[in-house]
């Protein structure tokens, strides 16, 4: 428990209207958006600059308090939870996009900006930032730099550690850093700043970040694909990138899916076929051109059932939105949707849907399967009820067995949502006894005390 002289120094430092003390406001802030986890905070707490942050960073310090950093709750993996209790530091309040330099091709804002108005806001100066995670909507910058953030474009222009150039944070001793520029090259010294991307709010909180821009693609065109069955799904994938045609967004859907989202949206998917791709080829006109003739021939190569090209911009960013609401279709299906993150090289895509389809039939769930195919990202869903334990044991056991083949692979336990609380257990599988005694040798030399985010990632000593 926080004390009433812990809190009111907070009060004092914050002013009243940004300490949270109410059960039921605390109740809310104790979530994220991973199903089954829950751990009520102490006090949530909203600071409007770097100073507060270091300030409230401080005061834990001195008192040995954990602190647990969140921006939207929009994670998948626990990792805003505050499972020690203690203080939430929430950083929406710092949303102000500080500058737009159009000469360095880079924009610098405060953490707590949603990530699709930073988009807009330099869109409208001409520029690209090409991150764009399915809750772009709503999470943030800092949220996105924390976990590492994909998006539906990755394939082509990577994920969010591909366009951080500087961050400010706040270490757990209540220190400034300020780590990387503007300039293009900087090798000197230890890169804090890529140890900082994906730590997940274990090393310190992210106040400010300074991202790469791009000049947006001069074209785009965008083909819904539709499939008999998954395998050729995969193997249409496979083929494409072998062909050494990398584009932007390759989207994948299967009928559990294909059928939720147009349950949801209505925009005439049909319901009989067994998965779609979105794929969008963009660059210079004739360079889409040519990659789409290239795109379409394989397409027909492999025998896609049906093969459809967006006619103008407005039908593309439709086809494009229906994909971002397959989490959100499927969450409608059943109380508890449990989504998972398992990345394989793409080459095994067939094999993976295969396994996926094998594991479903015979643990008895329901899965649907979404996710950036062109990344060998997956997100198989199971859509259940936690209320029911046979099924949540069943619903464990189906990924426990899908995680194992995806190591065996050469995969990993996560493409890019981070593993926070949910996936400690098979991190360590993955990256072995030793790798776990690395990271936490790393993190006690920036949090002896162990209060900054505690519990995520890996078992304390104490834990474990």
């Amino acid at each position: 428990m926080i004390s009433e002289h812990i809190t009111a120094k907070l009060v004092q430092l914050l002013t009243k209207e940004n300490v949270i003390t109410e059960q039921e406001d605390l109740l809310v802030l104790g979530y994220d958006s991973t199903p089954g986890l829950h751990a009520m905070p102490d006090i949530v707490v909203y600071p409007v600059n770097s100073e507060q942050v270091r300030d409230v960073m401080i005061i834990a310090r001195d008192e040995g308090i954990a602190i647990t950093p969140r921006g939207s709750g929009t994670g998948l993996s626990g990792g805003s939870i505050p499972i020690q209790g203690g203080i939430v530091i929430c950083l929406n309040k710092l949303n102000k996009i500080l500058e737009i330099d159009e000469e360095n091709l880079t924009a610098t804002c405060q953490s707590g900006v949603v990530t699709l108005d930073l988009f807009n806001a330099v869109a409208e100066k001409g520029l690209f930032y090409p991150p764009d995670p399915g809750s772009q909507k709503i999470s943030t910058m800092g949220g996105n730099v924390m976990e590492d953030a994909g998006g539906l474009r990755g394939l082509k222009y990577g994920v969010t550690r591909d366009y951080v150039m500087a961050l400010k944070c706040v270490l757990p001793d209540g220190s400034l850093l300020t780590t990387g520029g503007k300039s293009v090259k900087d090798v000197a010294g230890y890169a804090f700043k890529d140890l900082l991307v994906g730590s997940e709010g274990t090393l310190g909180i992210i106040t400010e970040i300074t991202v790469k821009l791009i000049p947006p693609p001069q074209e785009k065109k965008t083909f819904l694909t539709y499939f008999a069955d998954i395998r050729t799904a995969g193997e249409a994938v496979s083929k494409i990138i072998a062909a050494k045609i990398i584009p932007s967004t390759m989207e994948i859907m299967d009928k559990a899916t294909i059928n939720c989202v147009e349950d949801y949206v209505s925009i005439g998917l049909p319901r009989n076929m067994a998965a779609l791709l979105l794929i969008e080829v963009d660059g210079h006109p004739a360079v889409v051109a040519e990659e789409a003739i290239a795109v379409n021939n394989i397409l027909e190569q492999v025998g896609a059932a049906e093969i459809h090209i967006a006619k103008d911009v407005e039908e593309a960013a439709s086809l494009a939105e229906a994909r971002r609401t397959a989490l959100s279709a499927l969450a409608r299906v059943c109380p508890t949707t449990l989504l998972e993150d398992a990345t394989v090289p793409r080459s095994l895509l067939p094999e993976t849907f295969t396994l996926i389809e094998k594991l479903a039939e015979k643990y008895q769930l329901r899965v649907g399967t979404f996710g950036h195919a062109g990344d060998g990202n997956l997100h198989p869903t199971v859509l259940c009820d936690e209320r029911d334990k046979d099924e949540m044991k069943r619903a464990h056991a189906f990924y426990d067995e899908l995680y194992e083949q995806v190591l065996k692979w050469g995969g990993t336990v996560s493409g890019e949502h981070g593993i926070g609380i949910a996936k400690k257990g098979y991190l360590a599988r993955q990256i072995g006894v030793g790798g776990v005694a690395v990271m936490r040798r790393i993190k006690n030399s920036f949090d002896p005390q162990g209060i900054l985010n505690p519990g995520k990632i890996f078992e304390s000593k104490q834990e474990s």
